[in-house]
């Protein structure tokens, strides 16, 4: 029978699905952090809301440099589960929190060093000053979140993510109580606004850590996988094998994002009303596309699993099943983007140019979402496979090389504004998914993986 047969596919997909399904339901939980931001800062105002957009975008460089870092602790303890290897999984989980810190800390310095200079990123003066408190904070939460990556990571490569999605969701919902309480001075305590949103943010996130860890201590489950001292000197080989594997992880992430990053400084410099629209517009793409992240997230684990066990001939059922649920899904969302832009814009923002120009970009967002969820899922089923550093060039090209360029073209030579920036970012993630899918068919060939 072909390993592609119809059983083959159902079978792998349904378990990959199972998977899945509380991996997608994490990463929405965790976006919700930034969407019910979003909401709760923009009823302050477009100013606000601008600084916060502003803000996070710099710091969506670091974070994605520490989610890829973490990413290699889901690889390595993916692999270890199917060989066995205990001791293997506790040092990807011991030394991917040491990396953690490390990233977090230097993202505090680099703050620290970018607050004099935020003016001269090219936006409107009352954004820059608004965003510099809010951004120092916003910085020293990135050493928790990271943190709480690497073991989520490691529940998640265990087959047990649902205990790590609870507590998420649990600092998910303290997050947006405590918005309340510090944003808008509730139970007396003062009405700190756009910096009362960074305190709650940071609190969440170190309280989601120290449950995180908690609980996978004590877990009858994966409790006897996680380390046993985690305070032990680094251990060389374990930092040398995930940074291996997580350092040019990192690198795609930070090329596609890094893309996001310049093309968001760009719409800044149009005006604050372009900016605010298209944190609007690129928070509803984000919470969309954390399904296809979720989808990925688990063709890592299996693709990992069976490559540690060295069942080859799984590898092309579990990759196709996993491409056709992105498809699926895509066709549904982008649906629904198609169908009520203006709607989905209207949650967030009530002024008639910004409302305008984030109804456009979510048209736009519409029609990149399959490119986006093609190239995610083929990026983490290579990853499964130790196949990181060719991914991470060709992102690297994708983005820098056609992405911006045709973008800044677009934009500003043929005037679509914001508009332009995304299609621009849409055509290098056709081209990132069509090179990737092409490069993960011939890994998974069955005369390759034999």
């Amino acid at each position: 029978m072909s390993s592609l047969s119809k059983q083959a596919l159902l079978t792998e997909g349904r378990t990959t699905l199972q998977l899945a399904f509380p991996l997608v339901a994490g990463q929405l939980g965790q976006m919700l952090v930034g969407l019910s931001d979003t909401l709760m800062i923009g009823q302050l105002g477009v100013v606000p809301l601008a600084a916060a957009t502003f803000a996070n975008t710099i710091l969506y460089l670091p974070l994605m440099f520490g989610i890829g870092m973490t990413m290699a602790v889901s690889i390595r303890v993916s692999q270890a589960r199917g060989a066995e290897d205990v001791q293997m999984a506790r040092e990807a989980l011991r030394n991917g929190l040491f990396i953690a810190l490390v990233v977090g800390l230097l993202s505090v310095v680099l703050a620290g060093v970018l607050i004099p200079f935020l003016h001269l990123f090219g936006q409107e003066p009352e954004v820059a000053a608004a965003a510099d408190r809010y951004f120092l904070i916003c910085a020293v939460s990135m050493i928790p979140a990271i943190g709480s990556m690497a073991v989520k990571n490691h529940a998640d490569a265990m087959n047990h993510p649902w205990p790590a999605f609870w507590i998420l969701l649990g600092g998910v919902l303290l997050n947006v109580f405590l918005n309340w309480v510090l944003i808008w001075g509730k139970f007396g305590a003062p009405a700190l606004g756009l910096e009362g949103a960074a305190i709650a943010t940071l609190v969440s996130r170190l309280i989601s850590l120290a449950v995180l860890v908690s609980w996978s201590r004590s877990s009858r489950t994966i409790g006897e996988w996680v380390p046993r001292h985690w305070f032990k000197r680094p251990h060389g080989p374990s930092i040398r094998s995930l940074v291996k594997v997580g350092l040019p992880a990192s690198l795609q992430l930070l090329a596609e994002v890094s893309a996001f990053v310049v093309a968001t400084m760009i719409i800044g410099t149009i005006s604050k009303e372009a900016l605010a629209s298209h944190q609007v517009a690129i928070t509803c793409a984000a919470t969309v596309f954390m399904v296809p992240l979720g989808i990925s997230m688990a063709l890592t684990v299996r693709v990992g699993e069976a490559w540690g066990a060295k069942t080859y001939e799984r590898l092309r059922p579990i990759v196709v099943s996993g491409w056709l649920l992105g498809a699926v899904f895509t066709l549904f969302s982008a649906s629904a983007v198609l169908a009520f832009p203006g709607t989905i814009a209207g949650w967030f923002l009530d002024e008639p140019e910004a409302l305008a120009v984030a109804t456009a970009l979510l048209l736009v967002s519409a029609a990149f979402q399959f490119s986006d969820a093609m190239q995610i899922l083929s990026m983490g089923a290579l990853r499964g496979l130790d196949d990181v550093s060719g991914p991470a060039w060709i992102a690297v090209f994708a983005y820098w090389v056609v992405s911006l360029p045709v973008g800044a073209v677009l934009a500003f030579g043929l005037d679509w504004g914001a508009s332009g920036m995304w299609w621009g970012i849409t055509l290098g993630l056709t081209l990132t998914a069509v090179l990737l899918g092409r490069r993960l068919w011939r890994k998974t060939a069955p005369r390759v993986a034999a």
